[in-house]
């Protein structure tokens, strides 16, 4: 039907096509379809109205949101098995490349002084490979140092088994399975739980060489990291800034737990001395190592000079200890650090803890160290890059934004 045609039986001339009238077609109809096809096409669904209820999604799949959630659930437990059987392999990759993240300003001040390339580069390796040698002789002489002192106090043991039934005798608790369970606390065990925690942290330098040759080509190539970035920015612009973000967040986290873990490591080893217990500077360097370990890393820092000073010194120098250790390591790490690194990394002390549990799990002993790192790469990866991901920061968040602050 053309446009002559309908004038010709007396049909009232077209008119422009707005948003209440059906558009012309190509050929200049109005897109019709004769013998009442226009009215089925009315009816057909609106897409946008299917997306909306959820009926379909925005890639045009049907799958109901349930459903995704499940299919996302189960991919996440496949990746996690998948990285807590190659743990062994994984975990030192991880550490190198954190190490990497940790010196990588390093090489941007030997540039900026007039630094060669080469002379940076050798800079940023030296010092990586001195943390991996400064954490793995520090946890390693602490657990050999603590070992080879325990068995000299043998006799002190038995003298406070003795104290500590007596004492339960006079306050009506000395019972036989009480009586069986002192008989049981041997130090030779004691010992040999120690030589084994030793043996479990040396299991993860076993890969050492790997390690060092990972570490190795990671700061080489360290170099022409911006310029690949800056190549990938054209049509990967969200991972880019993600992935630059988990970069600033992890190089704040590490300076935030080394300047706290200073501090803490100089008041212990100060109250240690004063105290009399022995390997005093042994135990701050340890108090140190174990701050950069969420939540959980006061007490791993606090069992060796206490039971030391149990033997050393008896109960009185032992609760001495741990007064001190709750007074300056709880306060500061436990009350002060977290509101920094929280402000560090955008991760809430729910999360912090969380991630130290499950990438312990996935990971080993060395998940313990990596596990806000890892965590803020999750976060890249998975929230960070994606935009109608970024809700989720709300939930993960150190603090969620004032309604002042939201945009509008």
């Amino acid at each position: 039907m053309t446009a002559t045609g309908s004038t010709a039986r007396g049909a009232a001339p077209r008119t422009p096509a707005t948003d209440d009238t059906i558009p012309e077609g190509p050929d200049g109809t109005d897109g019709t379809v004769p013998d009442g096809s226009d009215a089925h096409a009315s009816s057909a669904p609106d897409p946008a109205a299917l997306e909306e209820a959820g009926l379909t999604t925005s890639g045009g799949s049907a799958l109901p949101r349930g459903l995704q959630v499940l299919i996302g659930a189960a991919a996440l437990v496949i990746v996690a098995g998948g990285i807590r059987t190659a743990n062994d392999l994984l975990a030192p990759i991880v550490l190198a490349l954190v190490l990497t993240i940790a010196v990588a300003p390093l090489r941007r001040v030997a540039l900026r002084h007039g630094a060669p390339r080469w002379a940076a580069t050798v800079l940023v390796m030296v010092a990586a490979y001195a943390i991996v040698l400064f954490l793995a002789v520090s946890v390693a002489a602490s657990l050999v140092q603590l070992a080879d002192t325990l068995p000299q106090y043998a006799g002190q043991v038995d003298d406070l088994k003795g104290s500590l039934h007596d004492a339960l005798g006079r306050a009506g608790l000395a019972t036989a399975p009480t009586s069986q369970a002192l008989g049981t606390l041997d130090l030779g065990k004691l010992t040999g739980l120690l030589s084994d925690m030793f043996s479990a942290l040396l299991g993860v330098l076993t890969n050492f060489f790997f390690l060092v040759a990972v570490l190795f080509f990671m700061t080489a190539d360290a170099g022409t990291v911006r310029l690949r970035a800056d190549v990938l920015k054209g049509n990967r612009h969200g991972l880019v800034d993600a992935l630059d973000g988990f970069a600033r967040a992890t190089q704040s986290y590490l300076i935030v737990s080394a300047i706290f873990g200073g501090i803490v490591a100089v008041i212990d080893t100060a109250a240690l001395w004063l105290l009399g217990v022995p390997l005093a500077v042994l135990w701050g360097l340890l108090a140190f190592v174990t701050n950069f370990i969420p939540n959980i890393g006061f007490f791993l820092g606090l069992i060796p000079p206490a039971l030391l000073a149990l033997l050393d010194g008896g109960w009185e120098t032992m609760l001495a200890v741990i007064v001190v250790y709750c007074v300056v390591n709880l306060v500061l790490q436990t009350f002060i650090q977290p509101r920094f690194v929280g402000d560090a990394v955008r991760l809430n002390i729910t999360v912090t803890f969380l991630s130290l549990a499950v990438w312990t799990f996935l990971l080993g002993p060395l998940g313990a160290l990596l596990a806000v790192p890892m965590t803020l790469l999750t976060r890249a990866l998975l929230v960070d890059s994606d935009e109608s991901a970024t809700w989720v920061n709300l939930l993960i968040g150190s603090t969620p934004p004032t309604p002042d602050a939201r945009p509008a």
